[in-house]
């Protein structure tokens, strides 16, 4: 299969909503063939094409290998002039095509984005996996999860801290280290919304807690302590080596009121979002904010929009293990409250989230995911089977 596109938003309604089953190409050689026809044709015969790949796939680096050359060969069947710098100012090309590899658990994607001056075309051409001889064919990592707590109440977050885990539920702050449990309890100004989220945030030795409307800071050493106000201070939202995202919480809601900055002084008002995670592509950073609409907007470092996707729940993270580019913008499904969820990693290709392995299900909808700094990170779950609140710490493994 192959499809043409111009712009961003349908690129990734085509990468994120395409079947499974779609029909594709017999095989890599067809799918680049057809890709090199359409490049030729873009740019016109004769004419020289600079090109640059990318594997974000479980391709191995034989067949990568043989997909680009076999890409270079068509070209030159159809008339092009491979890697040849053009006679103008600043010796580009007269087009500049870049290819990634990505793919599924029934196909490989091949994301073509071609350059000619100011036009710009991006296609996608695709072809069937070989049947699996042993375990099933995956991509290039898997995500997998590992219960660290559940419990009758509410979870609004759970953190690592020191050797033992601090939970944040309506009523209290709980560290529960070597079969001990310290709590001490919340009193809010006013009653908690009904459908009510905290954040918890490990700062240096101690924890900073996030309410609507209530600042908590704490330690755990010797002894759990804590001490809370009222306040309408900027949540602070983690995104790795990336920095922090600081959003401001409307109270008596459920939502960031849009107002955010950055940790070099970028600040902005935007739409009301749910959930925000960062990304990097080629350098570039990129937040990812899941709008009230039901969009996932992507904005630029600069907070400018570039991009969204349609198909996404409303809660995203971030993780920053090396494989699939070097991080991995984590989504739940859109459905139904009281459905089972799931959980899938993407990466950035042409500022346009690609999958890269399969959906991780969980046992219930996801009532809170929270960043871990770039090391994770922790999706709370309403079981459906218990009724209990079960917090997952997720996490990738490149092995696919």
């Amino acid at each position: 299969m192959i499809a043409g596109v111009k712009g961003s938003a349908v690129l990734s309604a085509l990468l994120i909503l395409l079947p499974w089953d779609a029909w594709a190409a017999d095989d890599m050689a067809g799918a680049v063939r057809e890709l090199a026809r359409k490049t030729v044709a873009f740019a016109g015969r004769g004419e020289p094409v600079s090109v640059s790949w990318r594997n974000l796939s479980s391709l191995a680096s034989g067949d990568f290998n043989q997909a680009r050359m076999a890409f270079d060969a068509a070209l030159r069947e159809a008339g092009a002039r491979v890697g040849e710098k053009e006679d103008r100012p600043g010796g580009l090309s007269h087009v500049d095509a870049r290819l990634t590899v990505s793919g599924n658990l029934s196909q490989f994607l091949i994301v073509e984005e071609a350059r000619k001056g100011d036009d710009r075309q991006v296609w996608i051409a695709s072809w069937k996996r070989p049947a699996p001889t042993g375990a099933p064919a995956g991509s290039i990592l898997t995500l997998e999860k590992k219960l660290v707590w559940e419990q009758e109440e509410q979870i609004l977050d759970v953190v690592m801290l020191g050797p033992g885990i601090l939970v944040l539920s309506p009523s209290r702050v709980s560290l529960h280290a070597d079969a001990v449990t310290q709590s001490l309890p919340l009193t809010p100004p006013r009653p908690w919304p009904r459908d009510l989220r905290g954040h918890l945030r490990v700062n240096g030795g101690g924890f900073k807690a996030y309410l609507p409307g209530v600042a908590c800071s704490g330690a755990a050493d010797p002894s759990l302590t804590m001490e809370c106000h009222p306040s309408d201070e900027p949540w602070t939202l983690d995104a790795g080596a990336r920095g922090v995202l600081l959003a401001g919480f409307t109270p008596g809601r459920n939502h960031f009121d849009g107002r955010v900055s950055t940790a070099n002084g970028i600040r902005k008002t935007l739409a009301p979002f749910f959930s925000a995670a960062s990304a990097e592509e080629n350098g570039r950073q990129y937040w990812l904010l899941a709008m009230l609409d039901g969009r996932t907007q992507i904005f630029d470092a600069a907070l400018d929009p570039v991009g969204s996707v349609a198909s996404w729940g409303s809660d995203l993270a971030e993780t920053e293990a090396h494989c699939g580019g070097g991080s991995q913008i984590l989504a739940t499904k859109a459905g139904e409250a009281r459905e089972p969820d799931a959980v899938r990693a993407f990466g950035l290709v042409n500022r346009t989230p690609v999958p890269l392995g399969a959906p991780l299900d969980l046992p219930g909808p996801v009532t809170a995911f929270w960043s871990l700094g770039g090391n994770g990170a922790v999706a709370v779950v309403s079981d459906l089977a218990t009724g209990r609140y079960q917090a997952y710490l997720i996490t990738v493994n490149c092995g696919g």
